[in-house]
């Protein structure tokens, strides 16, 4: 009697094991967007006014992430989505090699069937094809959206874009990855692929259709500041976060900005160099900066009606729901402001191809809120993206927010996870360091915490440290560390160093020793 009971206890078992594997979606799809420069305020479902209904209707179908970090700029971010390591284990910067072992995504997928495809924006050392990507479109002219000169297909290069020919480069780069998808369903129907889809807006130059710019030419009269505290309650109250709105920062720029009179001479006077209070600009300042802001948001919202392009191809082909989709920025707004490629043109028309504008700091606040800070500094305002996840198949949940702490870093494995293959040991003939990021897959289920040491910054002379809910961060070489609980102050205005000395020694001396470790690896190659 006891042995049929075992057994029927046995079969019991087998069989919830067989029912729970069932359960368990198939490998999904995976579709990566990645926006240039794009502040973590922007979206519509992270607060923004402007108006993007697809990638809003992918929050609406899945999650948004409330605590997700970039590394602050394009080619660390790179490096660390397609990588998994942060820049500093691979040795990135725009002027170094890979170590060998730093194998790339597409060669981690492809044991698991992935064909791969990139469109956009690349920056990362090698050819693209080389990487792993079957198909690729690769824009190497970030200074002319309207007609690059640098652009290959598969990585044989293209003509140059003339003037007047439609080209926009938003749209091209969806376009192409459009046609990767479509070539893909007619391939290799049933079989999983990766697209990286990697958008250069809203980078500057500040350029956008007219047709597009003209929907916002009077959204942003009231200005910066009064944007800003409309996206500040917006979050609020969308339950994106509780934080106090930090203060505007009208001092602080990139060390290597146009100083603000030249930017007055080459761009004309309604041109403003800091963030100052809106209200201390005079008429025509405040009108110009309007403009700028009207192309900017242009520029997103172009980004949003491009990805409903992707999404309807998703649906025609019928593999909507087995793809996960996650959109992100790879640093936030940029204060940057600087004239580069043909120029500028003060007799253009601003947003024009013969202009050549740059957001500013008085608007990158704006599009951080409510952090502090920008693109390449380690505070807030310079590391948090939005991160969008939409699996139907594999997501149950329903626009709902995730606030575990999470990084670039986890892309890999969370896809790595998925799609059902371990992180490699070694890559040609070279052992690897173990991968420095977790899985997202446990939060795709519930709101819960990832079980993490830390979450390390380093870019320029900018450092910081993530640790629970602490943070220590400093800006610039030299700059004493800065002690914040982000549990009750994530927009980082209250510095408690003096308050716990301890706390800022134990993180500076983790901080210190992940930054030796990290470097050492990237400079040698080695575990």
């Amino acid at each position: 009697m006891r042995l049929i009971s075992s057994t029927l206890l046995a079969l019991t078992f087998a069989s919830i094991a067989v029912a729970a594997e069932d359960e368990k979606p198939p490998r999904p799809n995976v579709v990566l967007i990645l926006a240039d420069d794009m502040g973590f305020s922007d979206l519509g479902c992270y607060g923004g006014e402007i108006e993007t209904p697809n990638l809003d209707r992918l929050a609406a179908g899945g999650l948004r992430y409330t605590q997700f970090y970039n590394t602050a700029r394009c080619w660390p971010s790179r490096a660390a989505i397609m990588t998994g390591y942060y820049a500093q284990q691979v040795n990135r910067d725009p002027a170094r090699k890979r170590p060998e072992w730093a194998a790339l995504l597409p060669q981690m997928l492809a044991p698991a069937g992935y064909h791969s495809y990139h469109s956009g924006k690349w920056h990362i050392d090698g050819p693209v094809l080389a990487a792993g990507f079957e198909r690729s479109y690769h824009l190497d002219d970030y200074d002319r959206n309207f007609n690059p000169n640098k652009h290959k297909v598969d990585d044989q290069p293209l003509p140059p874009v003339k003037p007047g020919e439609g080209y926009y480069t938003t749209t091209a780069i969806a376009d192409r990855a459009v046609e990767w998808l479509g070539g893909h369903d007619a391939e290799h129907r049933g079989e999983p692929f990766f697209l990286f889809l990697a958008f250069t807006s809203p980078h500057f130059p500040l350029q956008a259709p007219a047709e597009d710019v003209d929907r916002y030419r009077s959204k942003y009269v009231a200005g910066w500041d009064a944007v800003r505290e409309a996206r500040w309650r917006r979050q609020r109250e969308l339950g994106l976060h509780d934080a106090a709105l930090s203060d505007r920062d009208p001092k602080t720029i990139p060390s290597w900005n146009l100083p603000e009179k030249e930017l007055k001479e080459r761009i004309g006077p309604g041109e403003v160099g800091y963030a100052v209070a809106w209200d201390s600009l005079t008429p025509e300042q405040k009108e110009f900066q309007a403009t700028k802001m009207a192309i900017h948001a242009a520029m997103v919202d172009r980004i949003d009606r491009e990805v409903g392009k992707v999404l309807a191809r998703l649906e025609a082909s019928g593999v909507l729901d087995d793809t996960l989709i996650l959109f992100a920025s790879d640093n936030g707004a940029s204060a940057e402001q600087i004239i580069r490629g043909d120029g500028h043109d003060p007799a253009a028309a601003p947003g024009s191809a013969g202009s050549y504008l740059s957001l500013g700091p008085g608007w990158s606040t704006a599009a951080n809120t409510p952090f502090r800070l920008h693109k390449s500094w380690n505070h807030e305002g310079g590391v948090a993206t939005p991160l969008i996840a939409h699996w139907p198949a594999g997501i149950k949940a329903r626009g709902e927010l995730r606030r575990a702490a999470g990084h670039f870093v986890d892309v890999v494995p969370t896809l790595l996870e998925l799609a059902g293959v371990p992180a490699p040991a070694s890559f040609r003939d070279q052992a690897r360091p173990p991968l420095p990021g977790v899985s997202l897959a446990p939060t795709f289920a519930a709101d819960v915490p990832l079980d993490r040491e830390a979450i390390f910054f380093r870019h320029e002379k900018n450092r910081g440290l993530r640790r629970g809910d602490w943070k220590i961060v400093s800006a610039g070489e030299g700059s004493p560390w800065e002690l914040y609980d982000l549990a009750s102050d994530r927009s980082e205005t209250r510095d408690l160093a003096t308050q716990h000395p301890d706390k800022v020694r134990e993180l500076a001396e983790l901080w210190s020793r992940l930054d030796e470790e990290y470097r050492k690896q990237g400079a040698s190659g080695k575990e």
